[in-house]
């Protein structure tokens, strides 16, 4: 990760991560960061797992399912979202994007040997049906994409960023969320451009020159080609890691 971040940065984030009021699991970095496309002043998307201990799961006063963290220090801004582990290990069940590429982000923060456990585990999670979070993400994206005058950038490579991690995933069975790595494999020109205008210039930019009609014929393309993959691939019906992760759950809250 230092390759990508400052060891200075990776302290600061590990600082907010170590103070939390749970046992983590891990903690990665999503967001921009992780898309590859973070531009001068994005903040740090930070998503994990945390366990509950026992007296709070059993008793009558139950501990905080989600905890959301917030720090800001000058040009340094971070989110901090996680999830008790049951509740984490239940969105993995239900073909949730999000969960999956949190737990094999390479931008890892915190990790414990459960963590390397949970990414063996997740594999067995991941089906033909994970098309249709992608599906429902990019077409909110497109949306959000054409509603905003003037346009932003933003938006529309979060529409190639999931579209072509739908199809990947749809092809390889690999969660891999960085567009420039995917676009290394599709060639699309006009995204690499997009990545360097995200890249040089703040989180809220805009494209004054943008071509929306070549762009909404870009976005059919990848829709009806993450939909061709989705009907050849030969990922699973369903997930199979249910009796793994309730073991896994088990010994975390037994710990």
């Amino acid at each position: 990760m230092s390759d990508v971040l400052s060891t200075k940065v990776v302290e600061r984030l590990r600082g907010v991560v170590t103070r939390h009021p749970y046992p983590l699991v891990f903690a990665t970095i999503s967001g921009a960061h992780l898309y590859g496309f973070p531009s001068p002043d994005s903040d740090f998307d930070l998503r994990g797992c945390h366990t509950l201990p026992l007296p709070e799961v059993i008793g009558l006063e139950t501990g905080t399912e989600t905890i959301e963290t917030s720090a800001k220090d000058g040009d340094f801004e971070l989110d901090l979202v996680t999830h008790d582990a049951k509740k984490f290990f239940g969105l993995l069940l239900k073909k949730n994007g999000y969960v999956l590429e949190q737990v094999f982000s390479p931008l890892v923060v915190y990790t414990t040997p459960e963590h390397e456990e949970l990414k063996q585990i997740a594999k067995a999670c991941i089906t033909r049906h994970h098309s249709h979070h992608y599906f429902g993400f990019a077409e909110t994206q497109w949306k959000l994409f054409e509603k905003q005058r003037p346009n932003r950038v933003k938006p529309l490579l979060y529409v190639y960023r999931v579209l072509l991690t739908g199809i990947h995933l749809m092809r390889t069975g690999a969660v891999e969320a960085n567009l420039v790595q995917l676009n290394d494999e599709a060639r699309l020109p006009h995204v690499t451009d997009l990545i360097a205008r995200k890249l040089a210039r703040p989180e809220q930019s805009v494209l004054g020159d943008i071509d929306v009609e070549f762009n909404r014929r870009e976005y059919e393309r990848l829709r009806n080609e993450l939909e061709a993959s989705h009907q050849a691939s030969s990922l699973p019906e369903a997930a199979t890691a249910w009796d793994a992760l309730n073991d896994l759950l088990v010994r975390l809250r037994m710990r």
